[in-house]
C-alpha cells in the first residue's frame, strides 16, 4: 500500500534536505510500509535511545548522519549513554570503549540533541505535555509518557528515534491514535492492605506482575491509590515495560486517560479480568530473584531508571539511621547509584552528599551498569530495588540477583549478605 507523502516529504526524499534526512525520512518511509500505515504524521519531540554504544555499527550509523548534515529538527533529548562522561576512569572502564563512547556522544550532541544523559526524561527537561505527540525510545520513558503524561508515542528503537528527531515525522500508527489506545483487559487489585501499597518495592513488584500478564495488551488497573509518586510509577513503568514490553497502562483514578472504567475502556467491556491478590504479589517478588536470603553480597545497585533527588533524599535518611547505630558499609560490597546530572546538581545544594559518599555510596551520571563495562566480572551476588535491573541483571550481568526495598539494600550493604524484611507482607 501507498504510503501519502507530504510536500515536505517529498522535498526530504529528494535530497532538498541534505543526504542525512534523506536516508532518515527513506528509512521511516519503510517503516510505515511495514506498520501499514498509509501517511505521516508530524512528532513536536524526540528522545533518543540509540545513543548507548550498543556495536561499531551504531556508532557508525551516527557518524555518518552528523558527517552528512543531520540535525534534529525538534526538541531532543539523550537516553542514557555508555558512559559517565566525567567519571569514567574511576570506574575502570577501558580507554578505548571509552574513546568510542565519547566519539558517539559528540556525533549526537553535533546534530543539535540535548546532553541530558538519562533514562528518566520525564523527571526533567522538556517534559511532554498530555496529547502531545512524541517520538520516544528508551523502554520505561515510553511507558511512563503514554501512560503517566498521556503523550503519545509508540516504541521508536536504536535507531528510528534519531530518523524521527530530524525529520520530525513518524508513520501514523499505533499509539499515536486515540482509538489504539483503549485498554483491552482489566486487572483488579484485590485485598491488598494498604501497608503494602505504601511500600515502593510494590509498584515494581506489581509492574513485572503486569508485565507477564498484559502479554501484549493494554492492561487498565482498579484498584491503585489515588495519589502515588512520581518514583513510584517510574518504578511500576519500568518493571512492566521490561517483563511485558508494556508501552501503555491505565490507572483508574490515577492515569489521565482512565477517570472512569468506561474512559479507559472507551466505553466497551474488558477482553479479560484478572484479579490480583497478595500471593500473586509474593509469587512476583519471589520472581525477581535468584539469590537467596542470606548469601554474600558483592554490589548493591540502585537507580533504573535513574535516581531522582526525592529518592537520595530517602537513601539518605536510610544511610543515616544505620550511621548513628555506628553502622557502616561493609568492606566487601560496593554500593553503586546511577543518576542524571539534573539529579546530582541538586544533590550538590543539599546536605545529603557527604552523608552519601562518607558512608561508600558511589554516585555514576550518563549511563547504566548495563550499556557501561563497570561491573566486575568477579560480580556474583547483586541487590537492587529495582524490578528492570532485577529482571535484566542476571543475563546482562552473569550475576545472581536479589530483589528488595531501598531499606532492605542498605541494611543488606551493612550486613554484607541479602537480608530481607518481608514478615509485614506475609502479614498483610
Amino acid at each position: 500500500m501507498a504510503v501519502k507523502l507530504s510536500k515536505s516529504d517529498k522535498q526530504m526524499l529528494g535530497c532538498q534536505q541534505g543526504k542525512a534526512t534523506r536516508t532518515a525520512i527513506r528509512i521511516l518511509m519503510r517503516m510505515a510500509e511495514v506498520t501499514g500505515a498509509t501517511e505521516m504524521m508530524d512528532v513536536s519531540q524526540g528522545h533518543i535511545d540509540g545513543c548507548g554504544l550498543l556495536s561499531d555499527a551504531g556508532l557508525e550509523f551516527a557518524e555518518t548522519l552528523a558527517a552528512n548534515g543531520g540535525k534534529v529538527s525538534i526538541p531532543t533529548t539523550l537516553n542514557m549513554g555508555p558512559l559517565d562522561l566525567q567519571n569514567w576512569k574511576q570506574f575502570g572502564v577501558g580507554e578505548e570503549f571509552a574513546a568510542k563512547a565519547i566519539r558517539q556522544a559528540k556525533a549526537y550532541v553535533d546534530m543539535g540533541c540535548i546532553p541530558t544523559w538519562t533514562c528518566a526524561p520525564y523527571q526533567g527537561y522538556l517534559t511532554p505535555r498530555f496529547g502531545q505527540q512524541i517520538a520516544w525510545g528508551e523502554s520505561n520513558a515510553i511507558c511512563y509518557a503514554n501512560s503517566v503524561l498521556g503523550a503519545r508515542t509508540n516504541r521508536y528503537g536504536d535507531y528510528i528515534d534519531i530518523c524521527a528527531a530530524i525529520t520530525g515525522r513518524v508513520p501514523k500508527c499505533g499509539l499515536h491514535l486515540k482509538q489504539n489506545r483503549k485498554g483491552q483487559i482489566l486487572l483488579r487489585l484485590l485485598d491488598i492492605a494498604p501497608s503494602v501499597m505504601r511500600d515502593n518495592a510494590f509498584y515494581a513488584i506489581l509492574g513485572h506482575l503486569i508485565g507477564s500478564l498484559a502479554r501484549g495488551k493494554i492492561p487498565v488497573i482498579e484498584g491503585l491509590p489515588p495519589d502515588p509518586t512520581s518514583d513510584q510509577l517510574k518504578a511500576l513503568c519500568a518493571a512492566a515495560a521490561s517483563s511485558g514490553s508494556v508501552a501503555l497502562f491505565h490507572a483508574i483514578g490515577v492515569t489521565p486517560e482512565a477517570n472512569t472504567l468506561e474512559e479507559a475502556f472507551h466505553g466497551e467491556d474488558p477482553e479479560q479480568v484478572i484479579g490480583i491478590r497478595l500471593p500473586d504479589l509474593l509469587k512476583s517478588m519471589s520472581d525477581l530473584s535468584t539469590a537467596g536470603e542470606g548469601v554474600a553480597l558483592d554490589l548493591v545497585i540502585l537507580g533504573c531508571p535513574h535516581f531522582s533527588f526525592d529518592e537520595f533524599r530517602q537513601l539518605t535518611v536510610l544511610i543515616r539511621a544505620e550511621t548513628e547505630q555506628g553502622k557502616s558499609l561493609h568492606p566487601d560490597v560496593k554500593f553503586v547509584v546511577t543518576s542524571s546530572q539534573t539529579s546530582y546538581a541538586l544533590l550538590q545544594r543539599s546536605d545529603f552528599l557527604d552523608v552519601l559518599t562518607d558512608f561508600g555510596v558511589e554516585i555514576t551520571l550518563d549511563t547504566c551498569v548495563f550499556h557501561t563495562p563497570m561491573v566486575s566480572p568477579e560480580t556474583k551476588v547483586i541487590m537492587t530495588n529495582s524490578g528492570k535491573c532485577a529482571y535484566y541483571a542476571p543475563g546482562e550481568l552473569g550475576a545472581a540477583v536479589a530483589f528488595g526495598n531501598m531499606a532492605d539494600c542498605v541494611r543488606s550493604a551493612v550486613e554484607g549478605y541479602v537480608c530481607r524484611k518481608e514478615m509485614f507482607w506475609k502479614e498483610s
